[in-house]
């Protein structure tokens, strides 16, 4: 996906002390110089009245204040960061994801009264989707707040999963101290636009089957999938993709399943053939073909 800020190379930087327990990050702390963040590709709190508490910090960016910042404390701390996992953003996050899916299908059923069940599944899909949320995670800079352990606290990009659960979390956070209206008002400032771009087909594409068709079409082949990298222990791997079509290799893209890394890599080949001018006037006849039979499955090139 296209992040418009340089955010989606920060890493996560926290400090330790010489006993080896976690602190908080530099910004979470209030300073305003980091040494350890030199050359990280982040934006900096540059607001001279901003205050100096972290989570004060983190209430302007999402435009919330907590009555109670416990809530707020343990939506932006990963199990690997807290004390014991009932610490954690873990329960947050299981009912966040409950929130955000009622919020979602809740606009959807009003706003669209004309579609029926299987359109509104679809867009829902894909506005709560973890590509999704991981993405408004790092538009908001919640990363500058996330509070990790020492296993995790070198120097590589945070897990999409991890930014993901960030923001289910702190949904939840905000529902637990206010209730489900300023929930709904935060989620309607942050995903109000990701339905709008779904709606008008901008997203939520199923990017392999698309790239099937376009590449049978335009090229007569059909395109393949490289495993090129993959990290993290059996039980959560993450994996690095890239899409082939022919001779021609497009850029690699990180999943947290080999289905998840297709997909995105299917999307990385898309937008690079879009640049290029092949794919809108191959969309539009596929466009016209979806018209013509809007329930038929799409076969080949899906999992």
């Amino acid at each position: 996906m296209g992040v418009s800020n340089s955010g989606a190379n920060r890493e996560s930087m926290v400090e330790f002390d010489n006993t080896g327990d976690w602190l908080l990050p530099c910004s979470f702390q209030g300073d305003k110089e980091c040494p350890g963040r030199q050359g990280m590709h982040e934006k900096p709190i540059s607001d001279a009245n901003a205050p100096a508490d972290g989570l004060a910090v983190c209430e302007e960016r999402i435009g919330y204040s907590f009555r109670n910042r416990h809530l707020l404390e343990a939506a932006v701390t990963h199990a690997s960061g807290a004390a014991h996992r009932l610490a954690s953003n873990e329960r947050l996050e299981f009912l966040g994801d409950s929130i955000l899916g009622f919020v979602v299908c809740d606009r959807l059923y009003r706003e669209f009264p004309e579609l029926l069940e299987g359109d509104l599944t679809r867009i829902k899909s894909a506005v709560v989707s973890r590509e999704t949320c991981s993405r408004i995670s790092i538009e908001l800079g919640l990363i500058d707040f996330l509070v990790v352990g020492k296993g995790m606290a070198v120097n590589r990009p945070v897990p999409n999963s991890v930014l993901s659960d960030m923001f289910e979390s702190l949904v939840a956070a905000i529902f637990l101290d206010g209730g489900i209206d300023p929930a709904r008002t935060f989620l309607n400032t942050w995903i109000g636009p990701e339905i709008e771009k779904v709606v008008s087909g901008e997203e939520g594409s199923n990017h392999k089957s698309l790239l099937q068709q376009l590449a049978q079409g335009v090229y007569g082949i059909a395109p393949t999938y490289e495993v090129i990298d993959e990290v993290g222990p059996d039980h959560n791997k993450e994996f690095q993709v890239r899409a082939q079509i022919g001779r021609r290799r497009y850029g690699p893209a990180w999943g947290r399943n080999k289905k998840e890394a297709e997909q995105r890599a299917a999307e990385k080949a898309l937008d690079t053939l879009r640049l290029e001018g092949v794919v809108p006037s191959f969309q539009h006849s596929f466009q016209r073909s979806n018209e013509a039979g809007p329930h038929q499955e799409t076969h080949g090139g899906t999992d």
